[in-house]
């Protein structure tokens, strides 16, 4: 028979996938002798059987639970909803992957009117029992019935005022069994049912709750943006309680071994006395710093010391622990490893090697590739920061620099980056709910919450700069502004905040380039001794190309030569080129845009030096160089001195219906062989010069876009060779070149045998190859990919990672039957997805040559071909 129960005692954190990462490390701590309290977890095959069964639970999952549970009993000596000694669990998911706050948790189970009385003579404290009444029926309420918790709020601030109160701490006991029974008469008229009584049916609804949590949106677009497979499914796991809210001997926390912005080795968390895990992460009291429980439990603050190194060595990371203290007593909630910001897991995987916890390959794998990236972009300008009015200061949540306008909820935001914007998402306290906002803002203010919050801990695992708890504003997030001192900031107003150290300015405030640290460095070296994967980048001018040399480039794969066409000064010789009607004139205009590209190339060769250099051909069609609204036909047509009816004629004849399956690539030079006879003469009168002029050998490697068919790079073969042939019989010298072509159209793929008797090198083009595979236009595919995506007809996005199977297997076949006609051809990789991790690791099992993509992406794929070479050496 399948198990879909086990108790805590019964697994370890190598059952991650079954058990959840919550429910494993609860297993290993208990195993290890850790102050853990007695539980059990319902596997995630469990959570996945619920949602085939139509989200039903069956008999043989609720006798397994509910024999766990009277095992339970056994070891708590209690009782579940007992009247007299109660048992009280609390319910939590958890998933394989760590999602923190995307999903439901329910604390206080098995309270009811009668147990609530036992509980209180059971501890002798009513206040305790009816606090935690309270906090049972609206966390119940919100997670299972759906019932919005600002309903329960205005309540509890209502009898808060009414009472002269301005802490929940400070409230009467009679204060809260008011509470207590107005959220149950708002239970009952919004549920249009009594709240439940029977501990056994709250547990079973609960698990049923916490299952279905795993397809709410926000865990859903939490996901999505993590590439965490939504068949992984979350445990349940059922634990009894422990109560930090029994007075000021009791406590709750949330701390990180290390800091968890900054990688510092120190002790990094908050604690509240008398409260609740829930009231720590969602920033409704602020929060005291973890080293100031030294003063008030001084025996406690060193047995959690003591645990937190332990944890640290068990798990050779930098762990994120959660804690409760009842009347002086330690209990771990929770332990994994801890969410950090790109700085911070550099410097820790560099710190744990050097402390000889892990070894260099260790500390490569520590590091998420997307992570790099957030080094890489600009911080503020310290002259502009000196000179900038500072508004207000709260926590350095999450560290980085950010301008942006301000929006208030995650819709307002979301709109505003679709419109081109820069977004600061600002909040008295983000939730859950907020995630898509979250993902859309460049940075996150709020007025409340702590280091530990929310919004603190998901702004650090997406790398976005973050103030928590900027407690002088006043957020009204309904009528759109905020209040700082006596300035009134309303939706689309700038500010900048410095997630470094808290600070929040007025206005829009520069950036610059980081400086990297020696930690980086150190890590990028390890990271190269293992790769196999070459990487280069896709530059098309001086400027990107020692960009993308500073953060290790090894060449170009793809120089797009169109995107020169557009420079100041050349558009106009474009424009002259292309409305010309005899060739004569055409190729006039192309002399003088011949000096112009030889200069482009030359420069480029130059910031090079001998890395290879990938060039491609002219590849849009020619009717993108043309202005499109009148006014813009007109001022052409003028500066021409042709008539505006004649220039439209032009535009109309050079018009398709879909462009981007029409003439362009190497159908132009079919068409149009000037245009490619003139590239070609640049690239190689530039190679000359710097022979001649520096004795640097470049060795070019001319690419020829969208071959679909042999004969089609036949003809343009000859017709670069015979370029080529002339510009060295002019200069009296000789010069090694490649000639090759993009794989991006299917056919190409598949007659690659054909393909490659003329290819010396094959470059992936995905971008088009999936294009072309799908039958999607990139362009407009926007609009209904996202809708797959949601009805599950595809998982990602193929334009932003490979399609293995569809995509992916044309890729297959061309490497194969390629390299059967030549042996020594070269394969790398030049779309969009040269950066994306995933993508990286396939182009390492295809054993290409190399992978391409931006400037500041060539960290990140150097990252994750060092990752995807220690996971499959084999594929070396």
């Amino acid at each position: 028979m399948e198990k879909w129960v086990y108790s805590f005692i019964e697994g370890n954190r190598e059952m991650k996938a079954l058990l959840g990462g919550k429910g494993a490390n609860l297993a290993e701590m208990k195993s290890i002798g850790l102050p853990v309290p007695s539980g059990f977890t319902i596997t995630t095959k469990a959570c996945n059987e619920y949602l085939a069964k139509g989200s039903e639970l069956w008999e043989g999952l609720k006798s397994e639970i509910f024999r766990h549970l009277h095992d339970l009993e056994e070891r708590a000596g209690k009782k579940f909803g007992d009247e007299l000694n109660p048992l009280l669990v609390s319910v939590r998911s958890g998933s394989a992957i760590s999602m923190p706050g995307m999903m439901d948790t329910i604390l206080n189970l098995g309270l009811n009117d009668q147990s609530v009385i036992g509980l209180a003579k059971e501890t002798g404290n009513d206040w305790f029992a009816y606090d935690s009444y309270r906090r049972f029926i609206q966390m119940y309420a919100d997670v299972v019935l759906k019932i919005d918790k600002y309903k329960f709020d205005i309540i509890f601030d209502r009898v808060k005022n009414e009472n002269g109160v301005d802490e929940d701490t400070k409230l009467s006991t009679e204060n809260l069994m008011q509470i207590v029974k107005e959220y149950k008469n708002l239970v009952l008229k919004e549920n249009r049912s009594p709240f439940p009584e029977e501990p056994k049916d709250q547990l079973l609804i609960a698990v049923e709750a916490v299952f279905n949590s795993w397809m709410n949106p926000r865990a859903e677009i939490y996901r999505k943006i993590n590439n965490i497979p939504d068949d992984m499914g979350t445990a349940v796991n059922i634990q009894e309680m422990v109560f930090g809210n029994m007075g000021n001997t009791s406590g709750t926390g949330v701390a990180f071994t290390r800091n968890p912005s900054t990688g510092e080795k120190k002790l990094y968390g908050e604690y509240l006395l008398n409260a609740q895990g829930e009231d720590v992460v969602a920033g409704t009291r602020t929060p005291k710093d973890i080293i100031e429980l030294k003063d008030k439990m001084p025996r406690v603050f060193e047995e959690f010391v003591n645990v937190c190194d332990q944890l640290e060595e068990h798990y050779k990371d930098m762990q994120d622990i959660e804690f409760t203290i009842e009347k002086e007593k330690l209990f771990i909630l929770q332990t994994r490893t801890g969410k950090r910001t790109a700085a911070s897991a550099v410097k820790i995987a560099v710190d744990l090697v050097d402390e000889g916890k892990i070894t260099e390959q260790e500390a490569v794998m520590k590091v998420e590739p997307d992570q790099i990236e957030q080094l890489l972009h600009p911080t503020f300008d310290p002259e502009m920061l000196e000179q900038a009015e500072q508004i207000t200061q709260g926590l350095p949540a999450s560290s980085g620099a950010a301008s942006g306008q301000v929006y208030f909820t995650s819709e307002g935001a979301t709109e505003a980056k679709e419109r081109g914007e820069d977004v600061i998402l600002v909040r008295t306290e983000t939730s859950p709910e907020d995630i898509e906002g979250m993902v859309a803002c460049k940075g996150i203010l709020t007025a409340r919450g702590g280091m530990t919050s929310h919004a603190a801990v998901v702004a650090r695992g997406m790398g976005k700069c973050c103030i928590a708890g900027a407690s002088d504003i006043r957020v009204n997030e309904k009528e759109g502004y905020f209040i700082a001192g006596e300035q009134r900031f309303k939706k689309g107003d700038f500010i900048s905040l410095d997630g470094n150290k808290g600070n929040v300015y007025k206005g829009k405030i520069q950036t610059e380039k980081p400086e990297l640290s020696g930690d980086f460095s150190k890590f990028m070296s390890w990271v190269d001794q293992f790769r196999v994967l070459k990487v280069r980048t896709n530059a098309d001018t001086p400027k990107d190309t020692k960009q993308a040399i500073d953060f290790g480039a090894e060449g170009i794969g793809l120089c797009r030569t169109e995107h020169m066409f557009f420079e100041e000064g050349r558009i106009s010789v474009v424009r002259n080129m292309i409305l010309s009607r005899e060739v004569e004139d055409r190729i006039r205009a192309l002399d003088k845009l011949l000096p112009m590209q030889r200069s482009d190339f030359k420069e480029i060769f130059e910031a090079m030096g001998s890395r290879p250099v990938t060039i491609r051909l002219l590849d849009p069609p020619l009717h993108e160089f043309l202005p499109e609204e009148k006014e813009d036909i007109k001022k052409l047509a003028k500066e021409m001195d042709i008539s505006v009816a004649h220039l439209h004629s032009v535009i109309e004849d050079l018009g398709e219906v879909n462009p981007m399956l029409g003439h362009r690539g190497c159908r132009l030079a079919v068409t149009y062989p000037e245009i490619y006879k003139m590239q070609v003469r640049a690239i190689m009168e530039a190679v000359v010069e710097l022979k001649n002029e520096q004795n640097l050998e470049v060795i070019p490697e001319i690419m020829v876009p969208l071959v679909g068919e042999l004969k089609e790079l036949q003809y343009v073969k000859q017709l670069i060779i015979a370029t080529i042939n002339e510009v060295l019989m002019e200069s009296q010298t000789t010069a090694k070149y490649l000639i090759g072509t993009m794989i991006e159209v299917p056919r190409a793929a598949v007659t690659a045998d054909k393909i490659a008797e003329e290819a010396e090198f094959f470059s992936f083009g995905t971008n088009d190859l999936t294009q072309m595979a799908f039958g999607f236009s990139r362009d407009d595919a926007g609009r209904f990919i996202k809708e797959y995506q949601e009805k599950k007809i595809l998982e990602k996005d193929p334009f932003q990672q490979i399609d293995r199977p569809g995509v992916g297997k044309l890729m297959e076949i061309a490497v194969d039957l390629g390299k059967k006609t030549r042996e020594d051809l070269k394969l790398g990789i030049c779309g969009e997805h040269g950066g994306e991790a995933s993508s990286v690791e396939f182009c390492h099992l295809l054993k290409l040559d190399y992978v391409s993509c931006s400037p500041y992406r060539v960290p990140v794929a150097r990252l994750a071909a060092a990752q995807a070479a220690l996971r499959f050496p084999k594929h070396k």
